[in-house]
């Protein structure tokens, strides 16, 4: 069973930073990645980045996210920088293995940018 664990979220400013984390027990993933919900909205893809380092972004947080991830720790991080209200959401953390097709999801963790 893999469980993740997240930090980082909170309450910031427009043009703020936030740095969350994301440690995964156990196996180290093919994917590991970042979503989000806006409250009565669909959960979105923020960012992702494969074991070979190769990340993806939604267009809406290019240029201002950056993901990376740490083997040794099996963790992934994801900095925000120049945050917007609409970036307000609960952020989960997504663990995928390509070898069994299973994802694993973090309990969330909110982030709340003020105008």
């Amino acid at each position: 069973q893999v469980q993740l664990v997240e930090s980082g979220g909170g309450l910031v400013q427009t043009g703020g930073s936030l740095r969350l984390s994301c440690a995964a027990s156990g196996r180290i993933p093919h994917s590991m990645g970042w979503y989000r919900q806006a409250p009565g909205k669909q959960r979105e893809l923020v960012a992702t980045i494969i074991s070979g380092g190769h990340t993806n972004y939604a267009d809406s947080v290019k240029g201002r996210f950056t993901i990376s991830r740490d083997n040794a720790k099996n963790t992934v991080y994801l900095q925000m920088n120049g945050l917007k209200v609409e970036d307000t959401a609960i952020y989960y953390c997504n663990a995928y293995f390509f070898d069994i097709g299973r994802n694993y999801w973090g309990q969330g963790t909110q982030v709340t940018v003020s105008s």
